[in-house]
């Protein structure tokens, strides 16, 4: 099970009932925040969750809204005790940006590790689940990230036996080791089944419509999208300030073939999002505007 909760939806700036963007994941004892706008851990809070087993924070850019709230983070965390180590991941620049805000953080019980971004797209391997950061299109450089969740077929005796695979070496083999003995290398396709579907979930922000998005959402369970603006007629600020409308988002979801799509990151200028869904549905039906503290358990499907 993937949990996934949408902390903030705002953007450029925090409102009474919209804090600024953040999303948070939590799968097998791990926990990822992607972006750490103001008001994150009042959101946080609200929610029920903790900061403290926060393993990594990703961001997308470094304009304030998005990164704001990751000095009060650091010192929660380590108010909390934490010594674990935290690994942030962002683009060019995250080291400078980050000792930059470290200034009104300086001592922490734990250890920071930056991860910087420099490719058009990269992959990050973590136990159990990989990140896919690829490259946006806004005014600065600015990422979206794909969480994936891949799943092993079931264990299958009659490969197994067929294989010749002794039975004390089937429970190694079904947790993905690659084991030597008796001058054969055996491997876990020797007893597993076919793949089965595993969990994805894409968030990208503060963008134009690109190909790349709609390339690394495809088949996504969620795609948590910018929808900056509602009003049709604001298309051409949209192409301005290199930001989206509602309805480009719901058109790379129906492209993308996404089961689900979440709006987020709107106009301090746009109060009531859901004013404008009946004509975002109208191109992808799946789609909803989403508001602070949106969760859902993404479950596996057994076949």
């Amino acid at each position: 099970m993937l949990d996934v909760c949408l902390l903030g939806t705002g953007g450029m700036m925090p409102l009474p009932y919209r804090w600024l963007t953040s999303l948070m994941m939590r799968y097998n004892g791990k926990s990822i925040l992607i972006d750490c706008g103001e008001g994150t851990q009042i959101a946080m809070k609200e929610k029920g969750w903790s900061p403290k087993p926060i393993d990594i924070i990703c961001f997308t850019h470094y304009h304030a809204d998005h990164i704001s709230g990751l000095p009060g983070m650091l010192l929660t965390m380590g108010n909390a005790e934490r010594t674990e180590p935290l690994l942030l991941i962002g683009p060019k620049g995250l080291t400078r940006v980050v000792n930059a805000l470290r200034v009104i953080a300086p001592e922490l019980p734990f250890e920071i590790e930056c991860r910087e971004l420099s490719e058009a797209h990269e992959r990050l391997d973590f136990d159990g689940f990989y990140l896919e950061a690829f490259k946006v299109n806004h005014n600065v450089v600015c990422y979206g990230y794909s969480m994936n969740i891949e799943r092993a077929g079931r264990f299958n005796k009659e490969e197994a036996l067929k294989n010749q695979i002794e039975m004390k070496y089937w429970s190694r083999l079904q947790k993905g080791g690659v084991i030597e003995a008796e001058g054969r290398v055996l491997t876990p396709d020797m007893v597993l089944g076919p793949a089965r579907k595993g969990l994805k979930v894409t968030y990208t922000t503060d963008t134009r419509p690109t190909e790349s998005i709609v390339e690394h959402a495809e088949g996504s369970d969620l795609f948590i999208c910018e929808g900056m603006y509602g009003e049709p007629d604001k298309l051409q600020k949209a192409k301005e300030y290199k930001h989206m409308t509602f309805y480009e988002a719901a058109d790379m979801a129906r492209r993308a073939n996404v089961k689900e799509m979440w709006l987020t990151h709107y106009s301090p200028s746009l109060p009531y999002p859901e004013e404008y869904m009946p004509k975002v549905r109208q191109i992808f039906p799946a789609s909803v505007a989403a508001k602070d503290g949106r969760s859902v358990d993404l479950m596996f499907i057994d076949m």
